[in-house]
């Protein structure tokens, strides 16, 4: 494949743009090379500007579980865009979309839409703060919650001790109030809840961590966390930013039986559009303004566009087998791709969740953030380079999920089977 109009366009967006891309991992650093640039989708594939084919994997980062500009979806903005594009005041998309997720999403009893899966986390922790009256939070290494200041922190030496800041212009004073611990170990959880209990306001956590790959978790976990929570009076939210709709139609939260106190939702309920939304109890989404004393705004929250595509994605998965052909779909690629590791000889690690899946190029068993920084990384970007001349697009990052769509096809499945046996060989 040639990429000449990409490399062109990178070394002109590198002179205007940050690093030449708007969101980091866009810009291929950890895996060598340029980005390519975009020009079109349609169903399982997108079309660089050089004209070249790809079976997309990345699917913008999860939210286009239907594909790109799945038909039905397609029209209903287009109608809806002849009415405009923004009013700043409530519409009747809101009510209907807030009514969907509700149902979908039983242990919210209200919910707030906002704009992105940031603005969803970030607001969900200020409300559990008001509703506690307490200032600290704890979340997990490898958990990415969005890019506020007090969730970019990383874990100092031990397991319980307090964040530092993962990025210059974090101050130290917000970092302190963060807590990280290590996924999947109850022990430390425990250990820290017993003895900071009354200055925790919340834990959030990726029930499914899909920022350092797929990373399940373990049995018992989560239903020692919603325990533990719940006998220190310590909101839970669950961030199914990601983990929402992929990996079953009422997310983690159904897939496994646990009802968070808090919830935080964005990618699909947006069919592709930039929306987040948080929710949960109505005792505490009572103490959002302008019910309660807690400030959130957004001029853009309730977009009609977003709040369109997200109803018409919303009805689309709710028919039935939907869900079935897409297990099975993802089923296959992770059948195959184990397979064809093992005809090339190469040691990889592979989990899936619903639509949600990371191969990891190690032996090691992927529990939490320091067992997945042991896939090889460069191994990992050879792979990624060889798939993608083979047509083939997956994410620029080892620690990323990949997703299904309901517009992949067996025949794609089996081509990305081969284009991955043949990259296997070619890098082991």
């Amino acid at each position: 494949m040639k990429w000449k109009k990409s490399h062109r366009l990178f070394k002109k967006a590198c002179e205007l743009i940050p690093g030449g891309v708007n969101s980091p991992v866009r810009a291929f650093r950890a895996v060598g090379g340029s980005p390519i640039f975009i020009d079109r989708a349609k169903g399982s594939k997108i079309y660089d500007v050089d004209g070249n084919a790809y079976i997309d994997y990345v699917l913008s980062w999860g939210p286009l579980i239907l594909g790109h500009a799945h038909p039905k979806v397609i029209r209903a903005l287009k109608k809806a865009i002849d009415k405009g594009t923004s009013y700043g005041a409530p519409t009747s998309l809101e009510v209907e979309l807030a009514e969907l997720v509700l149902k979908i999403y039983p242990s919210m009893d209200k919910v707030r839409m906002v704009n992105s899966g940031t603005e969803a986390t970030m607001s969900a922790i200020r409300v559990a703060r008001g509703f506690t009256g307490r200032d600290k939070i704890i979340k997990f290494e490898g958990c990415y919650h969005g890019h506020a200041d007090g969730l970019l922190v990383k874990a100092g030496s031990g397991a319980t001790t307090f964040g530092v800041p993962d990025s210059p212009g974090v101050p130290k004073s917000y970092a302190r109030n963060t807590i990280t611990l290590p996924f999947n170990d109850i022990t430390a959880i425990r250990t820290t809840v017993k003895r900071e209990w009354k200055s925790i306001a919340c834990v959030i956590i990726e029930p499914v961590v899909g920022n350092i790959g797929c990373v399940l978790p373990e049995p018992g976990f989560l239903e020692s966390l919603r325990k533990l929570t719940k006998d220190y009076n310590i909101v839970l939210i669950f961030d199914e930013v990601m983990t929402g709709f992929r990996v079953a139609y009422g997310g983690a939260q159904a897939y496994y039986d646990i009802r968070p106190d808090m919830t935080c939702l964005g990618k699909v309920i947006g069919g592709g559009l930039p929306v987040g939304a948080y929710g949960g109890k109505k005792e505490i989404m009572s103490m959002v303004s302008p019910e309660g004393p807690v400030y959130q705004a957004g001029t853009l929250s309730g977009n009609p566009l977003a709040m369109t595509a997200g109803i018409e994605t919303l009805k689309i998965l709710s028919k039935p087998g939907t869900y079935k052909r897409l297990e099975n779909l993802a089923a296959m690629l992770e059948r195959g791709l184990i397979k064809a590791a093992g005809r090339a000889g190469v040691k990889t690690k592979f989990y899936r969740l619903g639509t949600m899946f990371c191969n990891y190029f190690t032996d090691k068993n992927v529990v939490n953030y320091e067992t997945a920084k042991t896939s090889d990384t460069s191994r990992f970007s050879r792979f990624f380079l060889s798939m993608l001349k083979r047509g083939i697009n997956i994410a620029p990052s080892q620690f990323e999920a990949g997703f299904m769509s309901t517009a992949h096809t067996e025949k794609d499945i089996e081509k990305t089977l081969k284009a991955a046996y043949e990259s296997l060989l070619e890098i082991r």
